[in-house]
């Protein structure tokens, strides 16, 4: 006799029923485990919520009907709709039974919070050291003026500079004789800052020590870049230093440790400084020595929550959620303000925060957040890689020996998000929008008829300009995207197709079987062949046929963007490119514009993912299906209010995982943590 859950009875099971007649031959049956899915094992709808990353899963297949896979005839909307709907209401019955959200694992800043926190902490008028991971740098101080305007938008024209082979620090002022510590990993298909990847070694910790004794020995370390240089390490005119090192050092530690100091620690770093004044040690220089082990103690370098002191999910600390907020939007620790509200308990009301949220989104740190997020979700750092066939594109290089179109290419995403984010536009511009902003060169790049100047290896202007030719416009076209998704010599339609998969619906494909040999360049007696054709190999291999079946449709569609971003109609044999397709075996297309349509079909699809993106980035932490009803709220209240991309933000903010901290760590969690 088969379970019951939630009321329903197994017989009456439209899960188990197509499982049963549909799925156990590929899954299960004879000894076949497909994808690692047994559902012979599957006898009750009980053991369904065992694993509920297993059933999000599956509704998600069964959704974007990647199953029943092709050639096997499609389930009926009607079946389909109520599987879905019989997996949802199973899951959402297994959550309200658990234990709460995945915590944070305790982490420390990495290299560029590093940097905004020490920066922030000391009034710097320069930066620490080199940050080559800041793509794009504002020369105009365009960022600021669109904020403060009484518009809210951004000028008609912007003047940046790229990130020249990573020789960032000739171009930015910053102390002298400090350097950055390694780049932080990435996680997979994820950000910098997730605390899974942020460990920090004795080694590491050691280095950390030297790193804040460099800061504060800089030679330029002085009253002309340190903005509290007056009123924390200049002595009193007294003649009694002693006096004022406690009321100095209370609220300098207050700001590093993002809550108040407790009064022992504060006893020990004032008896630190009055014995090295006793040892005729000179003021600045024994304050020097106090900042320095503030910039190297565990409490500045790490993030991490206070622990929850019942069962379940309870709210956070005002001055964790305060610290939540500072560095999710500018990438730093709060400010006083943040720290008084959270002081007074206030920070945590609906509407003082969302005040707060509007109070950060307004200053100008939050081009921090731009110099993070959007580059990390769109993975722009592959184009620093891309290395175009000199001989097929010699265009493409200028300013010998190494300066390259793509400094260019990689502003014009990072300008549009910029743009939709200050001007509070549709998240689905990234999709499609009716403008761009473009630099001469770049002009030139898509075959405008008058690019105006073309511009040196510097600084560049960038002007907006409307988008008419619908081939054209958003992230997914961008000669960036597309540039950087490509092998030296031709287009790679999978590794586009991952792009788009793992980008714009947050379902990245599992890496392909060790064995699976390369798309290798054309054999003489393949030229006449076209791409879609030479991949009919791949297609052909049953463990490849899933991942192709999900990918082809989403790389070839942009297989008109020859390796460089350019629009071609034939390849080089002559043959005619072919980008048709059908969106998740639903909406069929013929060409760029018709999949750009497919995907605006799909438009709510695409503002959960790049919510389940945002609230990932915003927690520092992998998504489980604990973060599912928030994800819900999120996606249906940034729908109700036309996609804007601060909706997105504010309701991340808002959502249970933002400002809860949990105490038991649900099962997905513990699996993560211990296969890292």
């Amino acid at each position: 006799m088969l379970g019951t859950f939630a009321g329903h009875t197994a017989e009456g099971s439209a899960v188990l029923s197509i499982f049963k007649s549909r799925c156990v031959e590929c899954h299960g049956k004879g000894g076949k485990v497909k994808g690692k899915l047994n559902l012979l094992k599957v006898d009750s709808l009980e053991a369904l919520t065992t694993d509920l990353e297993r059933l999000e899963t599956l509704i998600e297949v069964l959704e974007t009907r990647e199953m029943p896979p092709e050639p096997e005839p499609a389930l009926s909307p009607s079946v389909r709709q109520s599987m879905v709907g019989e997996l949802r209401g199973l899951l959402r019955a297994a959550l309200a039974k658990s234990d709460g959200f995945a915590p944070t694992p305790i982490r420390r800043m990495n290299r560029l919070q590093y940097n905004n926190a020490v920066q922030d902490l000391l009034g710097l008028k320069v930066s620490v050291f080199p940050l080559p991971e800041k793509m794009m740098r504002d020369r105009s101080g365009y960022f600021a003026k669109a904020l403060n305007g009484p518009e809210r938008r951004m000028p008609e024209v912007v003047t940046v500079s790229s990130r020249p082979l990573g020789k960032s620090g000739l171009i930015e002022p910053r102390l002298a004789g400090v350097g950055p510590f390694p780049q932080d990993p990435r996680a997979e298909h994820g950000f910098d800052n997730r605390g899974d990847h942020l460990s920090l070694s004795p080694f590491l910790l050691e280095a950390f020590f030297k790193l804040s004794r460099r800061i504060v020995q800089s030679q330029n370390f002085d009253g002309r870049t340190v903005g509290i240089w007056q009123t924390f390490f200049l002595p009193p005119a007294t003649d009694e230093a002693k006096t004022v090192v406690r009321a100095r050092l209370e609220p300098f530690m207050t700001k590093a440790f993002r809550r108040p100091v407790p009064q022992a620690l504060l006893d020990r770093y004032t008896k630190h400084v009055h014995a090295q004044l006793d040892a005729g040690v000179g003021f600045t220089n024994a304050m020097k020595e106090a900042a320095s082990a503030v910039l190297s103690s565990p409490r500045f370098l790490y993030l991490y929550d206070q622990p929850a002191t019942s069962k379940g999910a309870e709210p956070l600390d005002g001055y964790d959620l305060a610290s939540r907020l500072s560095f999710l939007f500018w990438g730093s620790i709060p400010d006083d303000e943040l720290l008084r509200l959270a002081g007074d308990g206030s920070l945590s009301r609906p509407a003082v925060l969302r005040a707060q949220v509007n109070r950060l989104l307004a200053d100008p740190k939050l081009k921090r957040f731009c110099d993070s997020f959007p580059a990390q979700w769109l993975q722009l750092d592959r184009i620093i890689s891309a290395v175009p066939d000199k001989q097929l594109y010699p265009d493409f290089y200028y300013a010998p020996p190494d300066y390259r179109t793509t400094m260019d290419m990689m502003m014009e995403p990072l300008l549009l998000f910029e743009t939709v984010l200050i001007e509070n536009r549709s998240i689905l511009e990234f999709v499609d929008s009716d403008y761009t902003y473009r630099s001469g060169r770049l002009r030139k790049w898509y075959g405008d008829a008058e690019p105006g100047k073309l511009g040196g290896p510097g600084s560049m202007q960038f002007k907006r300009q409307p988008v008419a030719d619908r081939r054209q416009g958003g992230v997914i076209t961008s000669a960036a995207v597309l540039t950087m998704n490509s092998g030296p010599h031709e287009t790679k339609p999978i590794t586009r197709g991952a792009w788009v998969a793992g980008v714009i619906f947050n379902a990245p494909p599992e890496p392909p079987p060790a064995d699976v040999p390369p798309l290798e360049k054309p054999k003489p007696a393949e030229k006449n062949l076209t791409v879609r054709e030479r991949f009919a190999v791949h297609r052909e291999r049953a463990d490849c046929a899933a991942c192709h079946a999900q990918l082809d449709p989403l790389g070839f569609a942009l297989e008109n963007f020859d390796p460089v971003g350019r629009w071609r109609n034939t390849y080089e044999n002559g043959r005619e490119v072919d980008a048709s397709g059908k969106l998740f075996r639903k909406h069929e297309f013929k060409n760029v514009v018709e999949f750009k349509d497919a995907i605006l079909a799909e438009k709510n699809r695409f503002a959960r993912a790049f919510a389940e993106h945002t609230l990932s980035y915003a927690l520092g932490r992998a998504l489980t299906p604990a973060d599912t009803p928030a994800l819900d709220r999120i996606t249906e209240r940034t729908v109700a209010d036309g996609y804007r991309l601060q909706t997105v933000l504010h309701e991340v903010v808002q959502s249970a995982p933002f400002v809860n901290r949990p105490l038991a760590k649900t099962a997905s969690a513990k699996t993560e943590e211990s296969d890292n």
